[in-house]
């Protein structure tokens, strides 16, 4: 399957104050990626139970692939307890041993990541063996395909060994402000900045870039032999930020792998993300005309200083 960009990871219910969503920063991530006109092909693993089933008919009402979604009979569809602060800034408490904890690499699964552009995967689905097994041999068969690691610490979700191991598989790590602070401690990097913090971890892990997600302050990308690019944030009326960093890294991904420059990649993906965060949960529909127009209607820019002199605006 040539063009595919393989998710691997959790499909879990968002369980809201008031609703349930469905969500998982790996599901978001492909929805995203096929509504940018992208290939994306899903990997998961959900209960034989209620939940399960309304999964997987809310994953085809959303046109999404599901051949790569396994049926667990002994362990329930993973949920997500989320809660807001005043400022609409997601708490999380995260259901242990669930369905996608149990994920196989499938022979179906190993034919597609061998065919692969990109495999994108994470932390928490790594949290049992059985998941973390099966990413490592897809990790293995999708030697062409670029690496791309969006780190989630959530509580009680990762090892430093698991950490590690995943930035060794890297070719891009994705983070944002919070995570890249969490990071640099775990790996004991004295830094001045953020930039400085990305450019470390490039180097000790030879990565071809690491981008950093600044809230609305917008993106920065530190890239293998010194380069970075900076988008500014844009100015929006927040609704809630669930899949909104999803969203980036769909955007980032997609123009990265059309050849784009590191630049224009954090650019589009900062607008698409955005766009989602005034959005009402993390499947809203956007097309890419919605992130052209947004880009071009001119919403005022949210400049760092600390990143001005990377900014191409």
């Amino acid at each position: 399957m040539s063009g595919t960009i393989v998710a691997f990871g959790e499909v879990l219910w968002d369980l809201l104050p008031d609703r349930r969503i469905l969500g998982g920063a790996p599901f978001n991530f492909a929805y995203r990626v096929n509504s940018l006109g992208r290939t994306a092909v899903m990997t998961s693993r959900v209960g034989a139970d209620d939940l399960g089933e309304e999964a997987l008919g809310k994953m085809r009402q959303l046109g999404m692939d599901i051949s790569h979604i396994q049926v667990d009979h002994d362990h329930p569809t993973g949920t997500v307890k989320v809660s807001f602060d005043s400022d609409r800034n997601p708490d999380y408490v995260i259901v242990p041993d669930v369905a996608y904890d149990y994920t196989e690499a499938t022979d179906d699964l190993q034919a597609v990541a061998g065919q692969a552009d990109c495999l994108c995967f994470g932390t928490l689905a790594q949290r049992k063996p059985v998941s973390r097994n099966a990413l490592a041999r897809i990790v293995e068969l999708a030697e062409g395909a670029v690496k791309l690691l969006d780190i989630n610490f959530r509580k009680n979700c990762f090892t430093t060994e698991t950490v590690m191991d995943s930035l060794d598989k890297a070719d891009i790590l994705k983070l944002n402000e919070d995570e890249a602070a969490s990071l640099a401690e775990m790996l004991a990097i004295s830094a001045d900045g953020i930039e400085d913090v990305a450019d470390v971890v490039v180097d000790r892990f030879e990565l071809a870039c690491c981008v950093v997600t600044l809230a609305e302050k917008g993106a920065l990308v530190c890239a293998a032999g010194g380069e970075k690019a900076y988008s500014p944030g844009y100015s929006v009326e927040l609704v809630d930020s669930l899949g909104s960093g999803d969203a980036f890294t769909a955007g980032f991904i997609t123009k990265y792998l059309g050849g784009s420059t590191l630049g224009r990649c954090i650019e589009y993906g900062n607008a698409l993300g955005a766009i989602v965060a005034t959005q009402q949960g993390a499947t809203a529909p956007v097309s890419m005309d919605n992130v052209y127009n947004f880009m071009a209607s001119g919403p005022e820019r949210l400049l760092e200083p600390a990143m001005a002199r990377y900014a191409s605006l």
